[in-house]
């Protein structure tokens, strides 16, 4: 094993020795090389002062080299924020601002030991960086039935974890806290396990209220003194679009630094967020007691990056940085959101008048960019392939009887044409 690596952990071990037991055996094996090019190139970076042929990008005029035609459509913004390779962990300028948003937006760190935020290539990037670095053939990871479903080839095709899942709602359609803890305490034997969280739910559009919350936190903390290591991990895609009573800031808040045996980990990114699909630009934050054990993580979590990817995309970032110091930011994002809330808004009182009440029922949402209907008679997959070869409407179908239907991307005054046209396609079939 590298020495690097050795040094990390023997960190983590004095430091933290569960954070050091979560970590699988690639977790323990990676390091940031520090006498490589990278560290080499940050040296003549700043010492350099005659030349610096150290980094593999062109040069001219004291400015990195650039096409005109692709310049000029980007002139708002100067070269040297576009072209260059930007550092492994992201612009520090954005981390810091990332950061900073979340003490805003979650109340729950102001008093809490966490990191900075590592820039991610999305929130897959952030998942896929966890999975490396903390699931082994044979873990258990935890999360509910209804879920997106690129879990399954991040955590079991890739790092062949066991995945365990428990259903999402209870009979009275709340959070299925109970479910969650017993899935956590069938792993004593094991003694460790990876619970991922994803509020709003993606599928149903689902954020749990407060009460629910405190118990999803208890089961962890639970499990933890019955001595199982978890790493919770809050998939955050598409935080900040709470349209109702439900909680309105991210566990992880409350999940940081509750027990020796938890390592809370935040997935966010300006993706959904601020409405950047394309930009793939994601964060991956640790919490942490020990500044030790945050900069190994950090560390090791470079050491993926540069494994991988080896560093995000500049443009990107610098758009969202520039977009974050805006004085307009926070009115652009308010304006979105109401239209946002508009759409749920109109989606729940379609369903709500009981004009499709023989067809099917609605799991709650609250959030997010979804819901799901749960049909009474006919098959989602027939319902869904009916719909797109008759009527031009395409929806997503999730096992024998749940439909899938991204509001998000339709427009308010549209919505009651989808609903119907839904509706009469499954008349046809029922």
């Amino acid at each position: 094993m590298n020495s690097l690596a050795e040094q990390l952990n023997h960190t983590l071990h004095t430091e933290q020795v569960h954070v050091y037991e979560m970590l699988s055996t690639l977790g323990k094996e990676i390091y940031f090389p520090k006498e490589g090019i990278l560290s080499q190139s940050a040296e003549a970076g700043k010492l350099a002062q005659k030349y610096n042929a150290t980094i593999g990008i062109a040069t001219e005029q004291g400015g990195p080299m650039h096409l005109s035609v692709i310049q000029e459509k980007l002139s708002a913004f100067q070269p040297k924020d576009l072209y260059p390779y930007a550092p492994p962990a992201g612009k520090p300028e954005l981390r810091t601002a990332w950061r900073s948003k979340m003490l805003v937006e979650n109340p729950s760190l102001q008093h809490k030991s966490f990191g900075n935020p590592i820039v991610t290539n999305a929130l897959t990037h952030g998942l896929s960086i966890v999975a490396d670095l903390f699931a082994d053939e044979g873990d258990a990871v935890i999360y509910p039935d209804k879920n997106w479903e690129n879990y399954e080839l991040t955590f079991g095709v890739r790092r062949h974890a066991r995945l365990v899942n428990y259903p999402l709602f209870t009979e009275d359609m709340r959070f299925n806290s109970q479910g969650l803890r017993e899935a956590l305490m069938a792993q004593q034997e094991q003694g460790k396990a990876i619970v991922l969280l994803n509020f709003p739910n993606n599928p149903t559009g689902y954020t749990p209220g407060l009460e629910e919350g405190n118990e999803i936190v208890a089961a962890i903390r639970d499990a933890a003194e019955a001595g199982i290591n978890v790493v919770v991990v809050t998939d955050d895609a598409y935080f900040g679009l709470f349209f109702e009573e439900s909680l309105q800031e991210s566990l992880f808040g409350k999940l940081a630094n509750i027990h020796p045996r938890v390592l809370a980990v935040k997935i966010d990114g300006a993706t959904k967020e601020e409405y950047v699909w394309g930009f793939r630009v994601g964060f991956i934050t640790y919490a942490s007691d020990s500044s030790e054990v945050l900069s190994a993580l950090e560390q090791k979590t470079l050491g993926i990056i540069r494994a991988t990817i080896s560093s995000g995309p500049h443009p990107s970032q610098t758009f969202v940085l520039d977009a974050l110091q805006s004085p307009e930011f926070e009115a652009q994002k308010a304006e979105k959101f109401a239209v946002m809330k508009g759409r749920a808004n109109k989606v729940k009182a379609l369903l709500d008048t009981g004009k499709y009440d023989d067809a099917w029922e609605y799991y709650p949402f609250n959030s997010g960019y979804f819901m799901c209907l749960k049909l009474k008679k006919v098959h989602a997959e027939e319902l869904r392939t009916h719909l797109l070869q008759q009527y031009g409407v395409g929806t997503i179908a999730l096992g024998e009887h749940d439909l899938r239907i991204a509001f998000s991307c339709i427009a308010e005054e549209y919505l009651e044409d989808l609903y119907n046209l839904v509706y009469q396609a499954y008349q046809d079939l029922a």
